[in-house]
Protein backbone atom coordinates (compact mmCIF):
# COMPACT_ATOMS: atom_id res chain seq x y z
CA UNK A 1 0.00 0.00 0.00
CA UNK A 2 1.08 3.77 -0.35
CA UNK A 3 2.10 5.62 3.04
CA UNK A 4 -1.19 7.99 4.49
CA UNK A 5 1.35 10.95 4.62
CA UNK A 6 -1.91 12.95 5.00
CA UNK A 7 -2.42 11.31 8.52
CA UNK A 8 1.19 12.80 9.02
CA UNK A 9 1.22 16.30 7.92
CA UNK A 10 4.36 17.08 9.52
CA UNK A 11 6.26 14.34 7.81
CA UNK A 12 7.64 15.14 4.58
CA UNK A 13 9.08 18.24 5.87
CA UNK A 14 10.87 16.24 8.49
CA UNK A 15 12.07 13.65 6.72
CA UNK A 16 13.57 16.68 4.59
CA UNK A 17 15.12 18.37 7.41
CA UNK A 18 17.16 14.99 8.28
CA UNK A 19 18.20 14.04 4.71
CA UNK A 20 20.07 17.76 5.14
CA UNK A 21 21.57 17.01 8.24
CA UNK A 22 22.72 14.03 7.55
CA UNK A 23 24.47 15.30 4.13
CA UNK A 24 26.00 18.33 6.22
CA UNK A 25 27.81 16.22 8.54
CA UNK A 26 29.49 12.47 9.46
CA UNK A 27 26.26 10.38 10.94
CA UNK A 28 27.49 9.43 14.47
CA UNK A 29 27.19 5.80 12.97
CA UNK A 30 29.81 6.35 10.72
CA UNK A 31 32.26 7.74 13.93
CA UNK A 32 31.22 5.18 16.56
CA UNK A 33 32.40 2.90 13.54
CA UNK A 34 35.82 4.62 12.62
CA UNK A 35 36.12 4.97 16.82
CA UNK A 36 35.74 0.97 16.84
CA UNK A 37 38.36 0.27 13.84
CA UNK A 38 40.80 2.30 15.92
CA UNK A 39 40.03 0.46 18.63
CA UNK A 40 40.26 -2.30 17.39
CA UNK A 41 43.77 -1.74 15.73
CA UNK A 42 44.49 -0.81 18.97
CA UNK A 43 43.74 -3.97 20.36
CA UNK A 44 45.40 -6.20 17.69
CA UNK A 45 48.54 -4.55 17.98
CA UNK A 46 48.60 -4.82 21.90
CA UNK A 47 47.48 -8.69 20.63
CA UNK A 48 50.17 -9.18 18.38
CA UNK A 49 53.25 -7.31 20.55
CA UNK A 50 51.70 -9.74 23.74
CA UNK A 51 52.21 -13.07 21.33
CA UNK A 52 55.08 -11.90 19.92
CA UNK A 53 56.45 -12.24 23.81
CA UNK A 54 55.15 -14.77 24.49
CA UNK A 55 56.92 -16.61 21.49
CA UNK A 56 60.22 -15.28 22.15
CA UNK A 57 59.95 -16.45 25.75
CA UNK A 58 58.64 -19.90 24.77
CA UNK A 59 59.90 -21.32 21.29
CA UNK A 60 63.76 -21.24 19.32
CA UNK A 61 63.56 -18.57 16.69
CA UNK A 62 64.47 -21.15 14.12
CA UNK A 63 61.13 -22.93 15.17
CA UNK A 64 59.45 -19.87 13.25
CA UNK A 65 61.40 -19.71 9.96
CA UNK A 66 58.93 -21.50 7.36
CA UNK A 67 61.04 -22.00 3.67
CA UNK A 68 59.18 -20.36 1.05
CA UNK A 69 57.42 -23.29 -0.88
CA UNK A 70 58.64 -22.63 -4.84
CA UNK A 71 55.69 -22.54 -6.80
CA UNK A 72 54.57 -25.62 -9.02
CA UNK A 73 54.81 -25.00 -12.19
CA UNK A 74 51.83 -26.21 -14.07
CA UNK A 75 53.23 -25.87 -17.61
CA UNK A 76 51.78 -28.90 -19.82
CA UNK A 77 54.38 -31.14 -22.29
CA UNK A 78 55.40 -30.29 -25.32
CA UNK A 79 52.75 -31.40 -28.18
CA UNK A 80 49.41 -31.11 -25.94
CA UNK A 81 46.66 -30.54 -27.29
CA UNK A 82 44.97 -27.40 -26.45
CA UNK A 83 41.05 -28.12 -25.71
CA UNK A 84 38.07 -26.47 -24.52
CA UNK A 85 37.69 -28.10 -21.17
CA UNK A 86 34.44 -30.69 -21.34
CA UNK A 87 31.39 -29.57 -19.41
CA UNK A 88 30.79 -32.00 -16.40
CA UNK A 89 28.25 -31.91 -13.67
CA UNK A 90 30.01 -34.40 -11.95
CA UNK A 91 34.23 -35.12 -12.03
CA UNK A 92 34.79 -38.04 -9.19
CA UNK A 93 38.46 -37.20 -9.77
CA UNK A 94 37.60 -33.97 -7.24
CA UNK A 95 37.05 -36.48 -4.56
CA UNK A 96 41.04 -37.93 -5.00
CA UNK A 97 43.23 -34.88 -5.51
CA UNK A 98 45.04 -34.67 -2.39
CA UNK A 99 46.03 -37.34 0.35
CA UNK A 100 43.50 -35.30 2.82
CA UNK A 101 40.85 -35.88 0.64
CA UNK A 102 41.17 -39.07 -0.05
CA UNK A 103 41.27 -40.49 3.49
CA UNK A 104 38.56 -38.19 4.59
CA UNK A 105 36.53 -40.54 1.92
CA UNK A 106 38.09 -44.04 2.59
CA UNK A 107 35.08 -46.76 2.76
CA UNK A 108 37.35 -49.50 3.76
CA UNK A 109 40.15 -49.67 6.76
CA UNK A 110 41.62 -52.01 8.11
CA UNK A 111 43.90 -52.47 11.69
CA UNK A 112 46.03 -55.20 13.10
CA UNK A 113 42.86 -56.28 15.08
CA UNK A 114 41.86 -57.96 11.71
CA UNK A 115 44.09 -60.26 11.40
CA UNK A 116 44.34 -64.12 13.08
CA UNK A 117 48.08 -65.16 12.80
CA UNK A 118 48.05 -68.93 12.01
CA UNK A 119 51.03 -70.89 13.44
CA UNK A 120 52.56 -74.45 12.77
CA UNK A 121 53.80 -76.03 16.10
CA UNK A 122 56.31 -79.18 17.05
CA UNK A 123 57.25 -81.32 19.70
CA UNK A 124 61.02 -79.77 19.67
CA UNK A 125 62.28 -77.14 20.62
CA UNK A 126 64.28 -75.74 17.04
CA UNK A 127 62.56 -73.37 14.12
CA UNK A 128 62.07 -76.14 10.75
CA UNK A 129 62.02 -74.04 7.74
CA UNK A 130 58.42 -74.68 5.39
CA UNK A 131 60.04 -75.30 1.89
CA UNK A 132 57.02 -73.44 -0.03
CA UNK A 133 56.01 -71.06 2.51
CA UNK A 134 59.67 -68.94 2.66
CA UNK A 135 59.65 -67.25 5.99
CA UNK A 136 57.19 -69.18 7.83
CA UNK A 137 58.64 -72.31 10.02
CA UNK A 138 57.42 -74.82 11.92
CA UNK A 139 58.16 -73.47 15.95
CA UNK A 140 58.86 -75.16 18.82
CA UNK A 141 55.77 -74.98 21.45
CA UNK A 142 57.89 -73.86 24.00
CA UNK A 143 60.34 -71.68 22.17
CA UNK A 144 60.04 -70.08 18.55
CA UNK A 145 55.99 -69.95 19.06
CA UNK A 146 56.48 -67.98 22.86
CA UNK A 147 58.85 -65.52 20.61
CA UNK A 148 56.61 -65.38 17.54
CA UNK A 149 53.12 -64.65 19.84
CA UNK A 150 55.05 -62.06 21.88
CA UNK A 151 56.21 -60.00 18.05
CA UNK A 152 52.67 -60.61 16.76
CA UNK A 153 51.49 -58.66 19.73
CA UNK A 154 53.98 -56.11 20.38
CA UNK A 155 52.82 -55.03 16.43
CA UNK A 156 49.17 -55.51 17.81
CA UNK A 157 47.89 -58.83 16.35
CA UNK A 158 46.57 -60.61 19.89
CA UNK A 159 44.87 -63.31 17.75
CA UNK A 160 46.31 -66.60 16.72
CA UNK A 161 45.16 -69.65 15.56
CA UNK A 162 47.50 -72.77 16.34
CA UNK A 163 48.16 -75.58 14.20
CA UNK A 164 49.84 -78.65 15.42
CA UNK A 165 52.52 -81.15 13.71
CA UNK A 166 51.77 -84.66 15.00
CA UNK A 167 54.38 -87.17 14.50
CA UNK A 168 53.43 -89.93 12.56
CA UNK A 169 53.85 -92.89 15.59
CA UNK A 170 50.55 -91.06 16.70
CA UNK A 171 48.71 -90.81 13.77
CA UNK A 172 45.60 -93.84 13.33
CA UNK A 173 43.24 -94.50 10.87
CA UNK A 174 40.62 -93.11 13.83
CA UNK A 175 42.50 -90.33 14.95
CA UNK A 176 42.20 -90.57 18.46
CA UNK A 177 45.00 -88.35 19.39
CA UNK A 178 43.12 -85.10 18.25
CA UNK A 179 41.13 -85.55 21.88
CA UNK A 180 44.41 -86.45 23.76
CA UNK A 181 44.46 -83.86 26.78
CA UNK A 182 47.93 -84.52 26.83
CA UNK A 183 48.44 -83.92 23.09
CA UNK A 184 50.84 -81.01 21.49
CA UNK A 185 47.94 -79.15 21.20
CA UNK A 186 46.43 -79.05 24.47
CA UNK A 187 49.84 -78.36 26.12
CA UNK A 188 50.09 -75.35 23.50
CA UNK A 189 46.75 -73.81 24.60
CA UNK A 190 47.80 -74.02 27.86
CA UNK A 191 51.09 -72.63 27.62
CA UNK A 192 49.82 -69.51 25.78
CA UNK A 193 47.47 -68.90 28.30
CA UNK A 194 49.93 -69.06 31.10
CA UNK A 195 52.15 -66.99 28.95
CA UNK A 196 49.51 -64.53 27.50
CA UNK A 197 46.73 -64.87 29.56
CA UNK A 198 44.51 -61.97 27.00
CA UNK A 199 45.61 -63.95 24.06
CA UNK A 200 42.86 -65.31 21.58
CA UNK A 201 43.64 -68.35 20.80
CA UNK A 202 41.43 -70.10 17.93
CA UNK A 203 42.32 -73.80 17.31
CA UNK A 204 41.54 -76.31 14.51
CA UNK A 205 38.73 -78.74 14.65
CA UNK A 206 39.94 -81.50 12.33
CA UNK A 207 40.83 -85.03 11.87
CA UNK A 208 43.43 -84.76 9.43
CA UNK A 209 46.62 -83.82 11.27
CA UNK A 210 45.85 -86.85 13.47
CA UNK A 211 44.57 -89.16 10.85
CA UNK A 212 47.17 -91.63 9.17
CA UNK A 213 44.49 -91.66 5.87
CA UNK A 214 45.13 -87.75 5.53
CA UNK A 215 41.31 -86.88 5.40
CA UNK A 216 39.38 -85.05 7.86
CA UNK A 217 37.22 -87.72 8.66
CA UNK A 218 37.42 -91.26 9.31
CA UNK A 219 37.70 -93.61 5.85
CA UNK A 220 35.92 -96.31 5.67
CA UNK A 221 37.32 -99.11 3.72
CA UNK A 222 35.45 -98.69 0.29
CA UNK A 223 36.24 -94.59 0.48
CA UNK A 224 33.38 -93.49 1.93
CA UNK A 225 34.09 -90.38 4.34
CA UNK A 226 31.94 -91.35 7.36
CA UNK A 227 30.35 -88.38 8.61
CA UNK A 228 28.20 -89.09 12.08
CA UNK A 229 30.94 -91.46 13.02
CA UNK A 230 32.99 -88.57 12.23
CA UNK A 231 31.05 -85.31 14.05
CA UNK A 232 31.19 -87.96 17.06
CA UNK A 233 35.19 -87.94 17.28
CA UNK A 234 35.40 -83.96 16.42
CA UNK A 235 32.72 -83.23 19.69
CA UNK A 236 35.50 -84.53 21.71
CA UNK A 237 38.24 -82.95 20.01
CA UNK A 238 36.15 -79.42 20.35
CA UNK A 239 35.68 -80.28 24.21
CA UNK A 240 39.64 -81.45 24.64
CA UNK A 241 40.78 -77.87 23.36
CA UNK A 242 38.07 -75.65 25.32
CA UNK A 243 39.11 -77.13 28.73
CA UNK A 244 42.72 -76.99 27.64
CA UNK A 245 42.26 -72.65 27.17
CA UNK A 246 40.83 -72.33 23.75
CA UNK A 247 38.56 -69.03 22.83
CA UNK A 248 37.08 -69.71 19.74
CA UNK A 249 37.18 -73.45 17.94
CA UNK A 250 37.25 -73.33 14.28
CA UNK A 251 35.93 -76.34 12.83
CA UNK A 252 37.52 -77.04 9.35
CA UNK A 253 36.05 -80.56 8.50
CA UNK A 254 33.24 -79.41 6.49
CA UNK A 255 31.17 -82.68 7.60
CA UNK A 256 27.28 -82.14 7.94
CA UNK A 257 25.85 -81.05 11.03
CA UNK A 258 28.86 -80.74 13.21
CA UNK A 259 28.49 -77.35 14.37
CA UNK A 260 24.86 -78.39 15.94
CA UNK A 261 26.79 -80.99 17.63
CA UNK A 262 29.74 -79.16 18.54
CA UNK A 263 27.41 -76.49 19.70
CA UNK A 264 25.53 -78.66 22.19
CA UNK A 265 28.89 -80.08 23.65
CA UNK A 266 30.41 -77.41 24.49
CA UNK A 267 27.14 -76.41 26.42
CA UNK A 268 26.81 -79.67 28.31
CA UNK A 269 30.25 -79.49 29.11
CA UNK A 270 30.29 -76.10 30.95
CA UNK A 271 31.59 -73.80 27.94
CA UNK A 272 28.86 -71.82 26.72
CA UNK A 273 31.37 -69.23 26.12
CA UNK A 274 33.62 -70.75 23.78
CA UNK A 275 32.64 -69.57 20.44
CA UNK A 276 32.73 -71.77 17.25
CA UNK A 277 33.97 -70.46 13.63
CA UNK A 278 32.63 -72.73 11.05
CA UNK A 279 34.68 -72.96 7.93
CA UNK A 280 31.67 -72.71 6.08
CA UNK A 281 32.35 -71.92 2.43
CA UNK A 282 35.54 -74.24 2.27
CA UNK A 283 36.72 -74.87 -1.39
CA UNK A 284 38.20 -77.84 -2.55
CA UNK A 285 41.03 -75.85 -3.89
CA UNK A 286 44.61 -76.31 -5.72
CA UNK A 287 46.02 -73.38 -2.87
CA UNK A 288 46.47 -75.65 -0.07
CA UNK A 289 49.20 -77.56 -1.13
CA UNK A 290 52.00 -75.78 1.02
CA UNK A 291 49.52 -76.19 3.94
CA UNK A 292 49.80 -79.95 3.32
CA UNK A 293 53.56 -79.83 3.63
CA UNK A 294 53.64 -78.01 6.31
CA UNK A 295 51.79 -80.48 8.58
CA UNK A 296 52.16 -83.54 6.26
CA UNK A 297 48.43 -84.22 6.34
CA UNK A 298 47.81 -84.57 2.58
CA UNK A 299 46.07 -88.00 1.78
CA UNK A 300 47.97 -91.21 1.15
CA UNK A 301 47.38 -93.96 -0.86
CA UNK A 302 45.41 -96.93 0.25
CA UNK A 303 47.37 -99.72 1.47
CA UNK A 304 46.00 -103.73 0.43
CA UNK A 305 42.07 -103.31 -0.57
CA UNK A 306 41.39 -100.02 1.56
CA UNK A 307 40.36 -97.44 -0.71
CA UNK A 308 41.74 -93.58 -0.23
CA UNK A 309 40.43 -90.65 -2.12
CA UNK A 310 43.27 -89.07 -3.55
CA UNK A 311 41.04 -85.63 -3.01
CA UNK A 312 38.86 -83.85 -0.37
CA UNK A 313 36.02 -83.26 -3.17
CA UNK A 314 33.52 -84.97 -1.02
CA UNK A 315 32.95 -83.03 1.43
CA UNK A 316 34.88 -79.28 0.42
CA UNK A 317 32.82 -77.49 -2.04
CA UNK A 318 33.41 -77.27 -5.75
CA UNK A 319 34.95 -74.31 -6.78
CA UNK A 320 32.73 -73.41 -9.66
CA UNK A 321 29.80 -73.52 -7.15
CA UNK A 322 28.05 -70.15 -5.61
CA UNK A 323 24.67 -70.71 -3.91
CA UNK A 324 25.81 -73.63 -2.09
CA UNK A 325 27.40 -71.34 -0.13
CA UNK A 326 24.62 -69.78 0.94
CA UNK A 327 23.10 -72.96 1.70
CA UNK A 328 26.56 -73.99 3.68
CA UNK A 329 25.90 -70.53 5.55
CA UNK A 330 22.15 -70.69 6.57
CA UNK A 331 22.93 -74.31 7.93
CA UNK A 332 25.59 -72.72 9.82
CA UNK A 333 23.64 -69.57 11.24
CA UNK A 334 20.66 -72.17 12.60
CA UNK A 335 22.95 -74.32 13.98
CA UNK A 336 24.35 -71.47 16.34
CA UNK A 337 27.89 -70.71 14.45
CA UNK A 338 29.65 -67.35 16.00
CA UNK A 339 31.43 -66.78 13.05
CA UNK A 340 31.71 -67.83 9.46
CA UNK A 341 34.61 -68.10 7.09
CA UNK A 342 35.59 -68.75 3.56
CA UNK A 343 38.50 -70.35 2.80
CA UNK A 344 40.24 -69.34 0.50
CA UNK A 345 40.16 -66.04 0.20
CA UNK A 346 41.77 -64.00 -2.61
CA UNK A 347 40.17 -66.40 -5.45
CA UNK A 348 36.88 -66.17 -3.43
CA UNK A 349 35.99 -62.79 -3.03
CA UNK A 350 32.71 -63.15 -4.78
CA UNK A 351 31.62 -65.68 -1.78
CA UNK A 352 32.73 -63.30 0.75
CA UNK A 353 30.62 -60.66 -0.21
CA UNK A 354 28.31 -63.20 -0.34
CA UNK A 355 27.98 -64.14 2.80
CA UNK A 356 28.46 -60.43 4.10
CA UNK A 357 25.14 -59.56 2.38
CA UNK A 358 22.90 -62.51 4.01
CA UNK A 359 23.83 -62.43 7.54
CA UNK A 360 24.49 -60.46 10.66
CA UNK A 361 27.44 -62.70 12.24
CA UNK A 362 31.20 -61.53 11.66
CA UNK A 363 32.51 -62.87 8.71
CA UNK A 364 36.37 -64.33 8.47
CA UNK A 365 38.91 -64.90 5.57
CA UNK A 366 41.96 -67.25 5.10
CA UNK A 367 44.21 -66.23 2.82
CA UNK A 368 46.01 -69.26 2.45
CA UNK A 369 49.32 -71.02 2.25
CA UNK A 370 49.32 -70.91 -1.78
CA UNK A 371 48.29 -67.15 -1.73
CA UNK A 372 50.97 -66.47 0.81
CA UNK A 373 53.36 -68.81 -1.70
CA UNK A 374 52.57 -66.77 -4.87
CA UNK A 375 53.00 -63.18 -2.79
CA UNK A 376 56.41 -64.57 -2.06
CA UNK A 377 57.59 -66.09 -5.06
CA UNK A 378 56.73 -62.69 -7.27
CA UNK A 379 58.26 -60.67 -4.35
CA UNK A 380 61.62 -62.19 -4.14
CA UNK A 381 62.06 -62.47 -7.91
CA UNK A 382 60.96 -58.50 -7.62
CA UNK A 383 58.26 -58.69 -9.32
CA UNK A 384 55.87 -57.07 -7.05
CA UNK A 385 56.54 -54.75 -4.46
CA UNK A 386 56.19 -56.75 -1.20
CA UNK A 387 54.59 -54.35 1.11
CA UNK A 388 52.62 -52.96 -1.70
CA UNK A 389 51.17 -56.33 -3.14
CA UNK A 390 50.67 -57.95 0.33
CA UNK A 391 48.65 -54.82 1.89
CA UNK A 392 45.91 -54.58 -1.19
CA UNK A 393 45.73 -58.22 -0.87
CA UNK A 394 44.54 -57.77 2.18
CA UNK A 395 42.60 -54.70 1.92
CA UNK A 396 40.82 -55.85 -1.39
CA UNK A 397 39.74 -59.07 1.53
CA UNK A 398 38.16 -56.35 3.98
CA UNK A 399 36.66 -54.43 1.39
CA UNK A 400 34.94 -57.71 0.31
CA UNK A 401 33.30 -57.92 4.08
CA UNK A 402 35.77 -59.66 6.46
CA UNK A 403 36.00 -58.97 9.39
CA UNK A 404 39.06 -61.21 10.38
CA UNK A 405 41.35 -62.37 7.79
CA UNK A 406 43.91 -65.16 8.57
CA UNK A 407 47.18 -64.73 6.89
CA UNK A 408 50.74 -65.66 7.68
CA UNK A 409 51.59 -62.00 6.81
CA UNK A 410 50.18 -60.72 9.88
CA UNK A 411 53.06 -59.27 11.88
CA UNK A 412 54.43 -57.91 8.85
CA UNK A 413 51.53 -56.20 7.54
CA UNK A 414 51.03 -55.22 10.97
CA UNK A 415 54.26 -53.06 11.41
CA UNK A 416 53.94 -52.16 7.35
CA UNK A 417 50.69 -50.28 8.48
CA UNK A 418 52.78 -48.69 11.34
CA UNK A 419 54.73 -47.14 9.67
Amino acid sequence: RRPQWHCFPHLPSLLQQAVTMMLAAPSQSVLCKKSSVAGLQAKKTTSAARCARTIKATANTDDLVFPDVPPQSKAAPEGTPKVSPLILPQRPRRNRRSQTVRSAFSETSMSPSNFILPVFVHDGTEDIPIGAMPGVNRLGWQTGLLRDVAEARAAGVNSVVVFSKTPDHLKTSTAEEAFNPDGLAQRTFRLLKSKFPDLEIYTDVALDPYNSDGHDGIVRDDGVIMNDETVHYLCKQAVSQAEAGADCVACSDMMDGRVGAIRSALDCAGFTDVSIMSYTAKYASAFYGPFREALASAPVEGAGNRIIPPNKKTYQQDPGNYREALREARLDEQEGADIMMVKPAGAYLDIIRLLRDNTTLPISAYQVSGEYAMLKAACERGMLNEEDAVLESLLSIRRAGADLILTYYAKEAAKWMDQ
